[in-house]
């Protein structure tokens, strides 16, 4: 079984939020930049998959400008066998996101594709999902527990009244949730090793297609902060502060 597991690069979960003068977005600048934590999970997954046997090749995959080469390295250190970077200056959105995917997937004729649910910069939760449509694949989203076997793979999802246990047939793209594994520590000589695994660059002019952005941003701003809350003495002074203050009676 070959499978291919996306990465992305965004700014680390750690680093305070700073928007730009224009509210045009998040500044980037001069921030750290780490793997997008679920993606992170969904590496760890493919990478334990192979080392029970079931796998025999994980591919890393990543959309971006070449700082995403260091992404790539993190993945390869973790046990990915090799990287392949779609090199784009354009903000990649889910649909342009999966459209590259599919013509990855196609190449490369993996068994399992498997993303982070979501990315915590964008936080869009579509790039799987489109990917399966794309590919008439069979999907499974916010997986919490994965199990291969033979021809099909059985995935248990979280839903809003518990949890959903799934049979998908081979190929098939899961998304992974954060219940899922809990990612490997990285040693230094895994570190250096991955230096040596192979990372293919590719310009994402070659694939041919639209890519141009189809949502435009108009104005980040920061949540409004919350008031503090109040004790009451009585039901008689709850009704009235719900009732004359906060106006939902």
């Amino acid at each position: 079984m070959k499978i291919l597991v996306t990465v992305k690069r965004v700014m680390d979960y750690a680093v305070p939020i700073r928007l730009k003068e224009d509210y045009s977005g998040v500044d980037t600048a001069h921030v750290k930049m780490s793997m997008n934590p679920f993606d992170e999970i969904a590496v760890e997954e493919a990478v334990r998959l192979k080392e029970h046997g079931i796998a025999q090749e994980v591919v890393a995959i990543s959309i971006g400008m070449l700082e995403c080469q260091d992404t790539l390295r993190t993945a390869l250190a973790m046990g990915a066998d090799r990287a392949i970077l779609v090199e784009s200056a354009l903000e990649i959105q889910p649909l342009a996101a999966a459209k590259i995917l599919k013509v990855l997937a196609l190449r490369e004729s993996p068994q399992l594709i498997i993303l982070g649910k979501q990315a915590i910069d964008s936080d869009h939760n579509q790039t799987g999902q489109m990917l399966a449509g794309l590919l008439n694949w069979s999907q499974g989203t916010f997986v919490s527990k994965v199990l291969v076997e033979k021809e099909k793979v059985e995935v248990i999802r979280e839903i809003d009244g518990g949890l959903e246990t799934l049979a998908l047939q081979l190929p098939a793209v899961i998304t992974a949730d954060l219940r899922l594994n809990k990612p490997r520590y990285l040693s230094l000589p895994h570190i250096m090793q991955a230096k040596q695994k192979p990372l293919q660059i590719i310009p994402a002019e070659e694939f041919q297609l639209d890519l141009q952005p189809r949502l435009q941003r108009i104005k980040v701003t920061t949540p409004q902060k919350k008031r503090a809350g109040i004790k009451v003495v009585n039901i008689k002074e709850l009704w009235a502060r719900l009732k004359n203050e906060a106006r939902v009676l």
